[in-house]
């Protein structure tokens, strides 16, 4: 293996992620419009290239601002409508673009992980796997979302890099980066917001002081807020009401101590809440009665986290999902069932892999880890599989802070995205496209291998 071979690899994998999601395009573009809350962000992404800012034009003639769900990720559709014309395809391109920089940024990450070989691997699978390609056509947030937490990853590992070297000026540089990619992230799903001190945190070396280690959190954790900003303080003007980015966390929060399923389901309005109807107001009375509805009865609140897990982790079949809502004679029942049986069987084989990545990784508590792993990899085949990855977060806490500290950012960062995203929909409501999110994380954790010869060398 040499140096200067490395960055074919990394253009095999770009080249191999980009003609796969190209080709989902092509074959989507005129066959998918917009459905579910894709045909919202499709039509407010109208509103705001034609310069009509974020608003919402009602039946009566009647244009309100509105905020309830995410600027994000319409916003940056908004973009390429401007450019090129309002055309759903042209987002699809956008996503394309954006999944094949994960891609990339993910082969980053696992070449200062593994072997070349396994880099290679590890970036190709990420490339094709199945329950994120074909999400290309979904104008939806968690595709997006996924992305940009993965290339924030990136740039936090290149932060670590540059500290390990001794190169300050880089450091902060790429540190600043991350702050700015979380600060879109956080546009695009504000639950997104707790990662950005996590990415600080682990952008430190193991030798350094736990001051410096808070303010590369701190500055991660500003730079996403000051990204913000703007959107907050327009929110405080035009809504009514001061909110970090949307106003639909009251509406969760009431849908999770409603749902019987963990899923979503057609709330039932509180009866303090049925003469309110300004968005940002009511969304506020949805969360007062949510948190009056917790503190009545906060066990059978609790009572619902487990099938909200399994909501979220099970199955994700979000792109199965999409594509036959959106056009069920291009995409039939039999062609959503196929697709969503070779994620899940894809998922499940990744999961099984990175549960064997983290045992075998060197470091303390190995049976301890070796208890966690051998019940996650039974949960691959025959419990629900919210186990195997709550499984894979555990055996890698397991390791300890000093054997994380020196390990590859891709192990904590695995164990922060599981966490984080089991922790947000264990407060508000589950479902698949939401745990889509630790899809690349767990994929490129199955490909990382400690051994003397394989993580000696650092390319890419």
């Amino acid at each position: 293996m040499t140096l200067r071979r490395a960055p074919s690899d990394s253009l095999v994998v770009v080249l191999v992620a980009l003609v796969a999601r190209l080709a989902v395009v092509l074959w989507a573009g005129s066959a998918i419009p917009p459905t579910a809350d894709g045909s919202y962000y499709d039509v407010v992404a109208r509103r705001i290239a034609e310069g009509h800012g974020y608003t919402w034009l009602w039946p009566d003639g009647a244009v309100t601002y509105a905020a309830h769900y995410p600027v994000g990720y319409p916003a940056l559709v908004a973009g390429m409508y401007a450019l090129f014309g309002a055309r759903p395809v042209l987002a699809m391109v956008l996503n394309a673009v954006a999944g094949t920089a994960a891609v990339f940024a993910g082969y980053r990450l696992l070449a200062r992980a593994t072997s070349r070989r396994l880099a290679l691997l590890g970036g190709l699978a990420f490339a094709l796997h199945p329950a994120l390609v074909p999400y290309t056509a979904a104008l939806m947030t968690e595709g997006m979302t996924a992305a940009l937490l993965v290339v924030a990853t990136a740039t936090a590992a290149r932060a670590r890099d540059a500290a390990e070297r001794g190169d300050s000026r880089s450091r902060w540089r790429w540190l600043a980066l991350t702050g700015l990619v979380m600060g879109l992230v956080t546009l695009v799903r504000p639950q997104s917001l707790a990662y950005g001190p996590v990415l600080g945190l682990l952008a430190a070396t193991p030798k350094e002081r736990l001051a410096v280690r808070g303010l590369a959190a701190v500055l991660v954790t500003a730079l996403t807020f000051a990204v913000c900003a703007p959107w907050t303080v327009r929110n405080c003007v035009r809504m009514e009401r001061c909110a970090l980015v949307s106003v639909n966390g009251g509406w969760n929060l009431a849908i999770g101590t409603q749902t019987t399923n963990g899923a979503w389901q057609e709330m039932k309005v509180p009866e303090a809440c049925k003469e309110v109807f300004a968005e940002a107001a009511k969304d506020a009375c949805f969360g007062h009665e949510a948190v009056h509805v917790i503190e009545a009865d906060p066990l059978a609140w609790l009572a619902r986290v487990p099938a909200k897990m399994r909501a979220t982790f099970d199955y994700f079949g979000a792109a199965p999902w999409y594509l036959h809502q959106a056009n069920a004679t291009r995409f039939p029942y039999g062609a959503k069932v196929a697709l969503g049986t070779v994620e899940t069987l894809a998922s499940r084989l990744l999961l099984a892999a990175a549960l064997v990545a983290v045992l075998k990784f060197p470091g303390p508590r190995k049976r301890a880890r070796i208890v966690i792993a051998a019940l996650g990899l039974a949960a691959c085949v025959v419990v629900p599989g919210t186990v195997g990855y709550l499984a894979c977060a555990a055996a890698i806490l397991l390791l300890g802070p000093r054997a994380l500290a020196r390990a590859p950012v891709i192990l904590p960062a695995t164990a922060a995205t599981i966490l984080l995203t089991a922790a947000t929909h264990a407060v508000f409501f589950g479902a698949g496209r939401y745990g889509l999110v630790v899809v690349p994380f767990v994929t490129l954790l199955a490909f990382v291998r400690a051994t003397p010869e394989e993580s000696a060398p650092r390319h890419g």
